[in-house]
């Protein structure tokens, strides 16, 4: 049976539209437009890999879904696959999310660490905020307070804090380094400081002062921000 002419007009048209409005998008990436909404990005990004169907509401179905940018490109590969995405759609978008963390890791190693904090707990979030695992890392620094290494050095609860104390001084005492500052995420996304999160804190002062290794402070970041030990009074 023969195709409906009229049906390849309305095929065409749609196609014409999308071409136009990913164009006019696409523009508006190039100029840096700060007016973009998180859908729009999501959504060309999308488009490199889907150039003929509507990636407009699929972005917005999966900012919904994982609770914003910062949830979408944060999310496991495996669950983003489970929710349809792509192999090369799930590729922009996490060269995305390396991207942006990359930027925001060469602008914490730019100057002194505690110079700027605005900068380090935008890379913290981007880094940690949305993991679904809890992840404990260190920031070791040199005497002018210059980031030395950021080592991820756990996965997992943090309990067993005798042991994890052993592990960050023997890894300062390694590098070299006169000061950290300690870092965790709350998958839960409530980023209050646990029982746990004080006693670790505790021990780690008690550990470094006799090696003359400062503690600047003990963050925990969450989806929903972030707590700092020091401010609270635990150091």
């Amino acid at each position: 049976m023969a195709n409906d002419p009229r049906q390849d007009l309305v095929a065409g048209s749609e196609v014409d539209a999308h071409h136009g409005h990913r164009k006019r998008l696409r523009e508006r990436i190039y100029r840096g437009d700060n007016s973009l909404l998180d859908h729009e990005p999501v959504e060309y990004l999308l488009a490199l890999h889907n150039r003929r169907g509507d990636t407009k509401r699929r972005a917005k179905e999966l900012l919904d879904q994982f609770g914003g940018i910062g949830g979408l490109l944060g999310a496991p590969p495996e669950v983003l696959r489970r929710e349809g995405v792509s192999p090369a759609q799930l590729g922009a978008l996490k060269i995305a999310e390396l991207t942006a963390r990359r930027l925001l890791e060469a602008k914490v190693a730019e100057q002194p660490v505690i110079s700027d904090g605005q900068s380090l707990l935008d890379y913290l979030k981007v880094a940690m905020a949305h993991r679904q695992t809890e992840e404990v890392r260190v920031l070791f620094l040199d005497a002018k307070n210059r980031l030395i290494s950021n080592d991820a050095m756990w996965t997992g609860t943090i309990d067993e804090s005798a042991i994890h104390v052993r592990e960050i001084v023997k890894r300062a005492l390694d590098l070299q380094a006169a000061a950290l500052i300690l870092v965790h995420n709350h998958p839960s996304g409530d980023p209050t400081p646990s029982r746990q999160d004080i006693r670790l804190t505790q021990e780690l002062l008690a550990a470094a002062r006799p090696l003359k290794l400062s503690v600047h402070d003990h963050l925990v970041i969450g989806g929903d921000g972030h707590a700092s030990l020091r401010a609270q009074g635990h150091l």
